[in-house]
């Protein structure tokens, strides 16, 4: 049941992590076990296809921001989207129908310390919401060359209450000692504690890793991230798309920092997700027939959006559209 606080006001928690971290697997499993029971949850996409909101059906209301990162492009949305909903609680003439609480899980390019300031530095949110949690996903895998590397990465994990170290069962013992270690030295106050699929699992315990050090960064480092969204038609040839795929991640996997969409074939529809060089197993999801699927969003930077395209119509046989229909946009 949502936590009810004296002042009425509705509870927040803000859920980030940088991209592929393992945030909607791990909301899925909360929502399954009834952690967030009754809450309103948004979903916000840096792309303008949505695919995270197909995972979470247990939600007891969802929807989708898509288009921008909340913090910067879809700011305004999300504070219009806020106040609407409270102006809606508002009106509510019964307790046991007003919402209590609301879930926004951010995009893996949204830094959670803008949107904090865009709630309470708000007339109307700062009277009706107070954020009460931030919860931040850090990939066991690729969290330490986020934290050396992005910026961003380093400012979400900055920003957290609480820290969930995911995909524990694919990263080395000492890896995940390390990494916890950085953690502490980069935000001492943060609870700490670690995700299998979503299932809470603790963390190795502390094996005297000594953390890493972290670099100034500077350079590539700061080069804008953006996704590019790829349809795929019925002519497709899925080896040809599977050799396609594997190609890019192996050549580019440094640049193409996420893959995901959800795509129709014979074998059933499928959630295809990638971090970085690693491809996870294809998810068979239930039919969805109002959903608009047979889409890719490849999310990175260093390369051209239309070149990737001509890329996947050269191997895989999808057709090549008029270069500039790519969605296309910095972040």
């Amino acid at each position: 049941m949502a936590e009810k606080r004296a002042d009425g006001r509705m509870r927040l928690t803000l859920l980030g992590g940088f991209l592929g971290s393992g945030k909607t697997t791990w909301l899925r499993h909360q929502l399954h076990a009834g952690v967030f029971s009754g809450a309103h949850v948004i979903v916000n996409e840096a792309a303008e296809t949505p695919v995270d909101d197909a995972l979470l059906a247990r939600a007891s209301s969802i929807e989708v921001l898509a288009g921008g990162c909340a913090c910067c492009e879809a700011r305004a949305q999300l504070v219009d989207r806020l106040r609407s909903l409270c102006d809606l609680r508002s009106r509510s003439s019964s307790d046991t129908a007003r919402l209590d609480r609301i879930v926004l899980e951010t995009s893996g390019l949204a830094d959670p310390g803008e949107i904090l300031d865009a709630i309470r530095t708000d007339p109307m949110l700062v009277h009706h919401i107070v954020v009460g949690e931030t919860i931040v996903c850090v990939d066991a895998l690729h969290g330490l060359a986020q934290l050396a590397g992005e910026p961003l990465g380093r400012r979400q994990a900055e920003t957290a209450d609480r820290l969930v170290v995911t995909k524990l069962d694919e990263a080395e013992h000492a890896d995940i000692g390390r990494l916890v270690a950085t953690l502490k030295t980069l935000n001492p106050g943060a609870e700490i504690g670690g995700a299998v699929k979503g299932s809470p699992v603790p963390p190795p315990s502390d094996g005297g890793e000594v953390p890493i050090e972290l670099p100034a960064l500077e350079g590539r480092s700061a080069a804008p991230i953006f996704p590019t969204r790829l349809s795929l038609d019925e002519q497709i040839d899925w080896t040809a798309f599977g050799v396609w795929l594997s190609a890019l991640l192996h050549a580019r996997g440094d640049d193409v920092m996420r893959v995901k969409g959800v795509v129709r074939t014979p074998a059933g529809r499928l959630l295809l997700q990638s971090v970085r060089k690693v491809v996870q197993a294809p998810e068979v999801l239930p039919p969805q027939e109002e959903r608009e699927d047979d889409t890719i969003v490849v999310i990175g930077r260093g390369y051209r959006g239309e070149d990737l395209e001509r890329s996947l119509a050269r191997f895989a046989g999808v057709r090549e559209r008029e270069v500039g229909s790519l969605f296309r946009r910095s972040s």
